[in-house]
């Protein structure tokens, strides 16, 4: 079953966990991703968003592999690269303030990095199973700032050559709830009445 009707790449793109890991990515490629990623909307333009960029074998790498999840730790070293995403929660010239703007706005960033991924025939797995402290000081992280999450691209690999549950994550199904539970209208949990006849909410094969 596919998606609703929406553009490409959304449309179909999906968080694989069996990436190729011989697979290498050029400077450039990695640094269009990261253009794709610095011209995300911002509120006041004040970029919070921040990349340690781990290629695999680099020092950012080898501090983080050791902090990952059980869950992760399989197939997360596999990918070509992995983007430690960070948000600068207070600046110089602020007073410390509540970090919601930051954190959404390295949100949109890590979208924007995601879809820019897929339309370079690249997928991206974004996920938050690692110790996020003692990699944001293995890198040296400022006190200002918070390490959210990772974000591991490459292109997909054989699911042979990895654990049989690594394997069985490629055959997920995509699933959202209907937008009846997420859109609503004059008030919290009603409907917003506008919605069209609900579309198909899974899809084989992405998450």
């Amino acid at each position: 079953m596919n998606p609703v009707d929406i553009v490409e790449p959304l449309r179909s793109r999906w968080s694989p966990s069996v990436f190729d890991a011989t697979h290498e990515l050029t400077d450039s490629e990695i640094t269009r991703l990261l253009e794709a990623a610095q011209w995300a909307p911002s509120s006041g333009n004040r970029q919070p968003w921040r990349y340690l960029v781990a290629v695999r074998g680099n020092a950012a790498h080898e501090a983080l592999v050791p902090h990952l999840s059980r869950g992760n730790s399989g197939w997360v070293p596999r990918a070509s690269v992995v983007f430690i995403s960070v948000a600068v929660v207070d600046t110089e010239d602020d007073e410390p303030g509540d970090p919601t703007y930051p954190l959404h706005d390295l949100g949109q960033a890590s979208a924007h990095l995601t879809l820019q991924a897929k339309a370079m025939g690249l997928d991206a797995h974004q996920f938050a199973g690692f110790d996020h402290d003692a990699v944001g000081s293995a890198l040296g992280v400022p006190a200002n700032a918070r390490v959210v999450a990772g974000i591991a691209v490459g292109v997909r690999g054989n699911p042979a050559e990895v654990s049989e549950r690594d394997a069985e994550r490629e055959h997920r199904v995509r699933s959202r709830r209907p937008l009846v539970e997420t859109a609503y209208g004059d008030r919290w949990g009603a409907p917003w009445p506008g919605l069209a006849p609900s579309g198909p909410t899974t899809a084989e094969d992405s998450a």
